[in-house]
């Protein structure tokens, strides 16, 4: 076995007798990438952005922000470290077989209900893989376009989950796909969302319409019966 990635997890369990919160930390290392990221209760908090050369804060504006002074350089060095335990790791488990798991789920949903022509997110929800990262890739009708994604996050089982995200205006018969690779899958993995947008039409408005009118003729006759039936007794 080759290894290419070497991840150390930090779980830390805290709080009260009534509430509990889990704080994350994961420092992971290949030899062309690395990660270094702080979640707490299953959400990313901070993260190193190696490419960017900075931390980002990936929290939405409406909630206070966590920060980590000097946590990017803290996270450079790091990976110095990883890399160095790497190259151990590397002739250590040299001939115990890879495990790999493919993605278990794939789904493709908009962050926001889908309004025609007001701007959305498409969501892209990859999870159940081992190892990581996955990689994502988006179309719309046929065309390639950019997709932003998160770093990938520990499940319990061991196994990742990764997130990605797509600007869009919808419009209607536009086709989205998202296709996922893995080395674990034998083919490409791809799912299919389209715009659909129910228009107000004239049709439900008119059968209701001549169903209320029947209606009425139905009681209207029923008491002209009623009544002659009482006449002649």
């Amino acid at each position: 076995m080759k290894m290419k990635l070497l991840l150390f997890v930090c779980g830390i369990l805290s709080g009260t007798a009534a509430v509990f919160h889990e704080d994350l930390a994961i420092t992971g290392c290949s030899d062309s990438d690395g990660e270094d990221m702080y979640a707490l209760d299953g959400e990313e908090v901070w993260y190193a952005d190696f490419k960017k050369q900075t931390g980002v804060e990936p929290q939405p504006p409406f909630v206070d922000h966590v920060s980590y002074p000097g946590g990017y350089e803290q996270a450079v060095a790091n990976q110095q470290i990883c890399r160095s335990n790497l190259k151990i790791s590397r002739i250590a488990m040299k001939d115990l077989p890879l495990e790999r798991d493919p993605p278990s789920n794939v789904v493709v949903y908009s962050r926001d209900e889908v309004e025609l022509g007001e701007q959305n997110t498409l969501i892209c929800h990859v999870s159940g893989f081992y190892p990581a990262p996955v990689n994502v890739s988006w179309t719309k009708n046929g065309e390639r376009v950019s997709g932003s994604i998160n770093i990938p996050f520990p499940s319990s089982d061991g196994t990742f989950t990764q997130i990605s995200r797509l600007p869009f205006v919808p419009q209607l018969g536009d086709i989205y796909s998202c296709s996922v690779e893995h080395p674990a899958l034998t083919e490409v993995q791809t799912k299919i969302w389209d715009v659909e947008k129910t228009q107000p039409g004239v049709g439900p408005a008119v059968f209701c319409g001549v169903g209320l009118a029947v209606g009425l003729l139905g009681v209207a006759a029923g008491t002209f019966f009623l009544i002659k039936g009482n006449e002649c007794s």
